[in-house]
């Protein structure tokens, strides 16, 4: 439904090949060129490795579909998460709400930057993944805190989408009401 509030979205299209192997690069002490293109920068693209590094822990034997979240924030600390399922589907947690709460836990009140996240190549059509909506709310509720509206990287096979939280959660209730 497009109405006065036309979701902003930036694409950026690369191959998921070519960040990989600039990590690789990196890792050996040799850095690249290569990487999402289109405006991702250094920090974009270790917030998604980060992200990435974190779905290979998931826990998702019911839904094969590993998630993985990062949250950066203005000091530069990145915290993950990742999703864990249980067998009562409404007690599994999602990667970004699992990624607040130990963002919450380590004291964090504010300062949230920016947030990528991934799921599993070669599902879903390889599209890149949003946050579900209680996620939403739940990265709406520590972006409050400082008062910023944070970039959400979802993260596909060849491309990463950048919104903006308010773009995925117009009208947001939070600590401010």
């Amino acid at each position: 439904m497009a109405g006065p509030h036309a979701i902003r979205a930036r694409l950026r299209r690369a191959s998921v090949a070519a960040m990989d192997r600039e990590r690789k690069l990196s890792r050996a002490g040799q850095r690249g060129p290569v990487g999402m293109g289109g405006g991702t920068t250094m920090k974009d693209e270790e917030l998604i490795a980060a992200a990435r590094e974190a779905a290979a822990n998931a826990y998702a034997p019911y839904s094969d579909y590993p998630v993985g979240a990062a949250l950066r924030f203005a000091d530069g600390a990145i915290v993950t998460g990742t999703n864990i399922e249980n067998a009562s589907y409404g007690l599994s947690l999602c990667a970004e709400t699992l990624a607040v709460a130990k963002a919450l836990a380590e004291g964090r009140r504010g300062g949230l930057e920016a947030v990528a996240v991934t799921g599993p190549a070669g599902k879903g059509g390889d599209a890149p993944i949003t946050p579900c909506g209680r996620c939403r709310q739940v990265l709406n509720e520590i972006a409050q805190l400082g008062a910023t509206d944070p970039a959400i990287l979802c993260v596909g096979a060849h491309e990463v989408m950048e919104l903006r939280l308010s773009d995925l959660l117009p009208h947001g209730f939070g600590p401010a009401h």
